[in-house]
């Protein structure tokens, strides 16, 4: 069977189950894909199908003795280059990083090999995962299937490119900032930062992160329709002590009412027409099916952001502040030295303040939620950026960090957060929508975004024309 590929992951694992196709058909099909585009994109610096043909010796020997295989049987997904694989480095882009092979599986890895995942790649990140752009030294310049001149987002761009373009049916990302929801917008799919305690995620090869790094960031899935979407998070969300932030908590949770808030304006950011006239096209739609949509003002998510910059570059500071200029990767160090100069001060005092009004900010967002359960809003204020925006003058790096309040705000109290991609316009640019919900409330963001899905053309993957 020709294009195995390209199917979806539902479709795939399936086809395998019914014995339709075997393992080694999947592998030997995603492979020719990976040869045919990855050269173009550079979205996989590392490929891993020695690795998944192992892989996939273990679950055809469970599938000859009846065991139990699991939501992802055969699936071919790919892994962000800064998490533990076995027997693989876990780079995050640094040089600094070219030796550290992990000797054992972080919690997310072996989530997706026992759900019967095969792994075809670790895919590429910018330097320390800091931006919305994807370019490192040690790997490489990370490019858009849809249009090379425009961002793949980042810092899971790697996986967003891959996903996109048909290397791999899902791909984990990492998000404290927007790292999945940017690259799934960017690229043109869809893509879910869950809650924080729903997916377990322990890098043993490295130290614990910092207070700032367990509190906001997180592992999830990139996929290119809602259904794969929600494998990836059924998939990773199993599970592990490990990581003593997991919650064991049922998805099954009682029904919340049909409102959506509207954010159409957002206190202290541009909103272009063309991402406004999507939204509200979205809107639309969606009341269209049933959903009460009111446009209301916004909580405050300026505040939000000033809070969660101190304990991302709180953090960052310590356990990288030296390194980032070890590593002399001059888009890292550009980047980190705008960022020191929004945030200038992550003294204890501003720390502890910044942890205080967790709780304080939590209760409001949290009363809004009990009336809109949900909130609809932009991913960004912009359309996906021209590629390394950021790093041109230190006036455009303001602009791109203006424009990401929606996605930086989110991490700060754990909440989840779903890109839904619904449009790629005449100059071959994606755009689409960002739905919230109150913590552990995935549920409500899969149900909307179901709905939605229905009413736009079926994403396929993408092969460049570059």
């Amino acid at each position: 069977m020709e294009d195995l590929w390209s199917l979806k992951a539902s479709e795939i694992s399936k086809l395998y189950l019914s014995n339709e196709i075997s393992l080694d058909e999947i592998i030997y099909s995603v492979e020719e894909r990976f040869n045919q585009v990855n050269p173009k994109i550079n979205a996989i610096p590392v490929s891993t199908f020695e690795y998944a043909r192992k892989q996939a010796k273990l679950l055809d020997n469970n599938k000859k003795n009846n065991k139990p295989l699991g939501c992802l049987a055969g699936v071919p997904v790919t892994i962000k280059i800064n998490t533990d694989q076995s027997g693989y480095v876990s780079t995050n882009g640094l040089r600094l990083n070219k030796s550290l092979i992990a000797h054992k599986n972080s919690t997310v890895v072996d989530n997706l090999e026992r759900a019967g995942a095969l792994i075809v790649g670790r895919t590429n990140t910018p330097a320390f995962s800091i931006r919305w752009f994807t370019n490192n030294s040690l790997h490489g310049h990370t490019f858009n299937p849809h249009n090379n001149k425009i961002t793949p987002g980042g810092s899971s761009g790697g996986a967003a490119s891959a996903t996109a373009s048909g290397i791999g049916c899902i791909g984990h990302g990492t998000d404290i900032a927007g790292s999945i929801r940017y690259p799934a917008y960017a690229c043109g799919i869809h893509g879910i930062r869950p809650s924080l305690g729903r997916v377990p995620m322990i890098n043993y090869s490295s130290p614990d992160r910092y207070i700032g790094g367990q509190i906001m960031a997180v592992s999830g899935p990139l996929a290119r329709s809602i259904k794969d979407l929600q494998l990836g998070y059924d998939a990773m969300r199993q599970s592990n002590y490990d990581d003593p932030w997991w919650t064991p908590l049922s998805n099954d949770l009682p029904p919340l009412n049909k409102k959506i808030a509207l954010l159409s304006e957002i206190k202290g950011m541009k909103i272009s027409e063309e991402v406004k006239l999507n939204l509200l096209n979205v809107a639309k739609k969606l009341e269209n099916e049933g959903w009460i949509v009111d446009e209301v003002e916004a909580p405050n998510f300026e505040e939000i952001g000033h809070y969660q910059a101190v304990l991302w570059l709180a953090e960052f500071r310590r356990s990288s502040g030296k390194a980032i200029f070890d590593e002399k990767d001059e888009e890292a160090i550009f980047v980190f030295n705008q960022m020191s100069k929004k945030c200038p001060d992550t003294s204890i005092e501003k720390f502890m303040d910044s942890l205080q009004q967790r709780a304080t900010l939590g209760r409001k967002w949290t009363n809004f939620f009990n009336k809109y359960p949900l909130i609809l809003c932009p991913i960004s204020g912009d359309l996906p950026f021209e590629d390394l925006k950021d790093t041109k003058s230190e006036k455009d790096f303001d602009d791109v960090f203006a424009s990401m309040l929606p996605q930086i705000a989110p991490p700060y109290l754990g909440l989840p957060g779903l890109c839904f991609s619904n449009h790629i316009n005449e100059n071959k640019i994606p755009i689409g929508v960002q739905f919230i919900s109150r913590k552990f409330r995935e549920d409500q963001l899969f149900k909307v975004a179901y709905d939605l899905e229905k009413l736009f053309p079926e994403i396929k993957p993408i092969t460049p024309d570059y």
